[in-house]
């Protein structure tokens, strides 16, 4: 095997890793994918002969490149249209995406990681994600282990406090079928029943005609705004399930046209956000699924 073979299969083998640390860290498909390939350029020039373990080597870089990629991503971000929610991903091949565990990889945690500092969402994702030890994420992060532990520890507590607690995946699926049928008909007292008296519906369309561009927010002000769209959108739609981001999905087609997904996020209350993704350009991944 010739050493750009050899550089090749290291990288092939740690690929779902890299991606997994780049989706986490930016919520875009599109611009892990970006990433892995830099990282792959960046790998194929480097002295290989001097890096001592390859699969730290490539996840500092990733890292690193995540971190600078996240503080333009934010820039770009401000002047998105209407609200901004992460790209979905099909996890129904891969659960963890390369992860060692499942964290750090449903809509619900990605939108809270939003608000989190590019150092403390990075070694949240590498410690409870990938479960990488604090003195390694020190060295990808050029911080202390004392450090680290810190951004872990704020990362932790802001998630914690803010995220309602789930119910099970099966009933996810359930609430998400029922929401579904009642919203088909504009069945106001079912969605009323299903949704949590703070639900929020929000909509990302980057100015996409007919799309909200503001989130919706109260159970009888969504269970309204849903009937009222009933009488128009949903002839003709044809919906199929998907798993996305770990949980149940809906994807919606309309003939050869793909309109968008949805899912929900469910606390013990009910139905607590109700995310619609319309941006045409964040569904390529699950278009290909779904055909």
């Amino acid at each position: 095997m010739g050493d750009l073979d050899e550089a090749l299969s290291i990288f092939t083998g740690l690929r779902p890793r890299l991606f997994g640390i780049a989706y986490r860290m930016l919520g875009s498909v599109s611009e892990a994918e970006d990433l892995v390939q830099e990282v792959w350029l960046r790998w194929q020039t480097t002295d290989r002969s001097v890096v001592n373990n390859p699969g730290a080597f490539l996840a500092t870089t990733m890292t690193r490149l995540a971190i600078n990629e996240l503080q333009s991503a934010r820039m770009r971000r401000e002047t998105y249209v209407g609200p901004w929610l992460p790209e979905p991903v099909d996890t129904s091949a891969d659960p963890f995406l390369g992860a060692e565990r499942g964290e750090a990889l449903e809509l619900a945690v990605l939108m809270l990681m939003e608000k989190l500092t590019p150092h403390e969402r990075a070694a949240y994702v590498l410690r409870e994600a990938f479960d990488y030890p604090y003195p390694q994420i020190a060295a990808i992060l050029q911080s202390t282990e004392q450090g680290v532990r810190q951004l872990v520890s704020r990362a932790r507590k802001h998630i914690v406090g803010e995220r309602k607690i789930p119910v099970p995946e099966v009933a996810q699926r359930q609430l998400l079928a029922t929401f579904l049928d009642a919203a088909r008909v504009g069945d106001l007292a079912t969605l009323e029943k299903l949704l949590a008296a703070d639900v929020a519906s929000v909509s990302d369309g980057n100015g996409a005609h007919q799309i909200s561009r503001v989130a919706v927010v109260g159970a009888a002000r969504v269970a309204k705004y849903l009937a009222a769209f009933s009488t128009w959108y949903w002839e003709g739609v044809e919906v199929q399930w998907a798993t996305t981001n770990g949980q149940a999905s809906a994807v919606m087609r309309r003939g050869d046209a793909l309109l968008g997904l949805v899912t929900i996020n469910v606390s013990e209350a009910g139905i607590d956000q109700v995310l619609w993704m319309m941006n045409p350009d964040k569904l390529a991944a699950v278009a290909a699924v779904t055909k």
